[in-house]
């Protein structure tokens, strides 16, 4: 598929979360995967920036993840609707993003992953998500249109180039810009250098320790969520934490 981005719409297409809703949670759920396993190969990183994925020319990737003396990369291709998998000593191992089930993409990814001498062991429970199922187990979630993960992935170039702007204006502790898969939001956070309250935790299905580590120092956050909810459809988001007195009630310029 090859595409012009030289119209508004074709740069910032439509993303009705109603058009899209079960490929997105399937695809969810797939990032999750993926992501899991670039944590366990990955030391940690502060604020769980291990863990994260990145914005590429052809979809999302891990990035280098180290395997004992070599590494491998992982990329969801919404170009050619493949998943690539590919390591330091040339070998490359593929599967199609396509319908099927969440616990038979874990399965064909697992087999391709030991075809490239690449046995990693995850959690299986995903995270972040109401009545989370194992994705071995997961047979529910089976959607993909490949229009819709194609205009969700160009939708992250455009807040990317934006985001990365933005940030190259701050010369303090700044994150990169970066999709955590938990809550399946493309962000980059600011930060102060003083110390935060402890965050309550909370969020469903994640270690309280987690969050409390990535909040513990006071931050100021902006990205991309494509919703769901409370909030049923795409929108950008700011906040801080701790949040400063009228934050809430500040409008945007």
């Amino acid at each position: 598929m090859t595409r012009s981005a030289d119209s508004r719409e074709e740069a910032w297409p439509s993303l009705a979360l109603e058009a899209w809703s079960d490929t997105y949670a399937t695809l969810h759920l797939w990032i999750q995967i993926v992501g899991k396993i670039r944590l366990v190969q990955s030391p940690w990183v502060n604020h769980s920036w291990h863990v994260t994925l990145y914005v590429t020319s052809k979809g999302l990737t891990t990035s280098a993840i180290p395997y004992h003396a070599r590494t491998f990369q992982i990329e969801f291709d919404f170009l050619n609707h493949q998943l690539v998998i590919q390591t330091s000593d040339g070998r490359i191992g593929t599967l199609p993003l396509e319908p099927q089930s969440v616990a038979e993409f874990y399965r064909r990814l697992t087999e391709e992953m030991g075809k490239l001498d690449l046995p990693v062991a995850i959690h299986k429970r995903p995270c972040e998500v109401p009545d989370p199922i194992n994705f071995d187990q997961d047979e529910s979630h089976r959607a993909y249109d490949p229009e819709y993960a194609n205009r969700f992935w160009r939708i992250l170039v455009q807040a990317d180039r934006v985001f990365k702007e933005f940030r190259a204006r701050f010369i303090g502790k700044v994150s990169p810009v970066h999709l955590f898969w938990g809550a399946m939001d493309l962000a980059v956070t600011r930060f102060s250098g003083r110390r935060a309250p402890q965050h309550p935790g909370g969020i469903p299905n994640l270690a309280d320790w987690v969050t409390q580590e990535a909040y513990s120092h006071e931050v100021s956050s902006c990205g991309f969520w494509p919703g769901g909810g409370a909030i049923p459809y795409a929108a950008f988001y700011s906040y801080a934490y701790p949040e400063p007195a009228g934050f809430s009630g500040v409008r945007v310029a």
